[in-house]
Formats: C-alpha cells, sequence, structure tokens
C-alpha cells in the first residue's frame, strides 16, 4: 500500500476541474464512476441514474446506496449525541481514516428536500442514513460541492455486487463501464487490498460493526483507547 494517496500528487487545479465536471454531469441525471481512497465508487443522483448503477451491479434494491456528504452535513443530517459525534471526529480527522457512518437522520432536512422521493427512500434503511467520510479528495470536493448548491448525491461501488471493490479502473466491469457517463482514473486506490475490502461501517445507533472494511483494526483501536467502547459484532 502507498504511503500517501495518489491524488496528494495531483495539482488542486486539477482535483477542482474534475469535482466540477462530475458534479455537473450528476446534476443533469447523469452517472460517474469516480476514485476514492478505499475503492472506485459510482454516482448518481435521479431515479433514472440510480435504476441504471443498479441494472449494471445486478444490485437488490433491498440494499442501499449512500449519501454524498461530509462532515457538515453529517452534523446536520444525523440524529447523534456529542458523545458519538466525537468519536466520528477522532476517527475521520484526527486520526485520518475513512469511515461510513450510519445513523438515523433528519428526513425533514432541507437538503434532503431536494432528493427525488425513489432515491432517497432507496438510500434510506430501517430510518438510517450512510455517510462515508473521509475517502479522499476528490469525494470530499464533489461533496462539498454538492452540499453548497443543496443537490443531493448517492453512491454505490464501482463494481457488479458481490464480485469485491475495484481498485483501478481497468479491474472494473465493461457493464459498469458503460454505465457511466464520466469516469476519473486516478490509478490504484489508496486503500487497495487483497480481500476486496471497501470501506469499514459502523451503526452508531448501537456502535456496532455493519462491516470490516479498510483500516477497521486502526479504527477499533481508537474506539477502543481514546473512548473506552469495545465494538460489537451487528446482531442478526
Amino acid at each position: 500500500m502507498p504511503t500517501k494517496s495518489p491524488e496528494s500528487k495531483l495539482p488542486p487545479e486539477t482535483i477542482e476541474r474534475d469535482a466540477r465536471h462530475v458534479f455537473d454531469v450528476l446534476a443533469g441525471g447523469g452517472t460517474a464512476i469516480i476514485y476514492l481512497d478505499v475503492a472506485y465508487a459510482i454516482l448518481g443522483r435521479s431515479e433514472a441514474s440510480v435504476r441504471r448503477i443498479y441494472a449494471a451491479k445486478a444490485r437488490s434494491f433491498a440494499r442501499p446506496t449512500g449519501i454524498v456528504g461530509g462532515l457538515e452535513l453529517h452534523d446536520e443530517i444525523h440524529v447523534m449525541d456529542e458523545h458519538k459525534k466525537a468519536i466520528v471526529r477522532a476517527v475521520t480527522v484526527k486520526h485520518d481514516l475513512p469511515l461510513s457512518v450510519i445513523a438515523p437522520f433528519r428526513r425533514e432536512h432541507p437538503f434532503l428536500r431536494n432528493l427525488d422521493p425513489f432515491v432517497l427512500n432507496n438510500a434510506n434503511k430501517d430510518g438510517t442514513l450512510n455517510l462515508l467520510l473521509n475517502a479522499g479528495l476528490l469525494r470530499t470536493r464533489i461533496s462539498r460541492i454538492s452540499y453548497e448548491a443543496m443537490t443531493p448525491l448517492v453512491g454505490s461501488s464501482a463494481n457488479i455486487s458481490l464480485t469485491g471493490s475495484k481498485y483501478r479502473v481497468k479491474d472494473i466491469e465493461p457493464k459498469m463501464i458503460a454505465a457511466a457517463d464520466i469516469v476519473i482514473d486516478y490509478g490504484l486506490s489508496h486503500y487497495h487490498n487483497p480481500l476486496g475490502r471497501s470501506s469499514t461501517m459502523l451503526d452508531f445507533r448501537d456502535l456496532s460493526i455493519v462491516r470490516e472494511g479498510v483500516c477497521f483494526e486502526r479504527i477499533r483501536d481508537v474506539i477502543h483507547d481514546e473512548f473506552d467502547i469495545e465494538l460489537r459484532a451487528k446482531s442478526a
């Protein structure tokens, strides 16, 4: 694994240009495959684009998408006490680790009102939304543009379901590539691994493990050492 993300080698103007281009495609109802530190992802916004993504992935609609957002959006839409928010910040800011945060949400928030009802319902699982935080410079910048424009986006991994995450564009299945209107290739994902893992997912309702993904051991240790909390597996 490289010591630095490949994005760190790119000029800031490249990240900005690509983020703006991706956002424009998505705001217009298209789809985009983009680099993330954890694995490549495919994003959409409209009902048509989400249906297109799910068809390419051969994914069941019983499995939700994630909302594209950053810490500011997380603070505003996730229903979570300050202690749990401190855990999120310790992991994603202090220790600079990626984390998918699952928590109850404020459905009435103005940002979410601008999301197609079908897309919002598909992202909602048991009254929670999943926000992936700190997954790379491009993803963070797209999240910020989305937030400022009050134009919500959703995403999923850029792979056919149950085939494992993809860390290089050349490894993404042709069917997935064909579903994208734009592809941003920044090379090998920072947290590539032989197990095909993507982000670690935690359900903050009970601090249970939904998925042991990249950096799981480090995340577990931060939460244990700094908050004296033992993560536990999600009960069936």
